[in-house]
């Protein structure tokens, strides 16, 4: 199971929450970026539909996989400030 850790961290002149390389929009304060981020990592565990999902690959191949709507990550928020 993969793990997705949201980082609170200072960012355009207020705080944001980030999540590798991906800003969110920047919060006038601290509480209100942290509070963001707490329920974005809640959404990101809710379980969704299954799926079949079509895609081609760096090789120009097509590929079909099923997406199982209930395998999602583990959620963390990491107070960064």
């Amino acid at each position: 199971m993969s793990e997705v850790v949201y980082h609170v961290v200072a960012h355009d002149d207020g705080y944001a929450y980030r999540v590798d390389d991906v800003y969110s929009e920047p919060f006038p304060t601290h509480e209100e970026a942290l509070e963001a981020a707490r329920v974005a990592a809640a959404e990101h565990r809710l379980s969704g539909s299954d799926a079949e999902i079509s895609y081609q690959d760096e090789s120009g191949q097509w590929r079909s996989e099923h997406a199982d709507g209930a395998d999602r990550p583990v959620t963390d928020v990491e107070d960064d400030v």
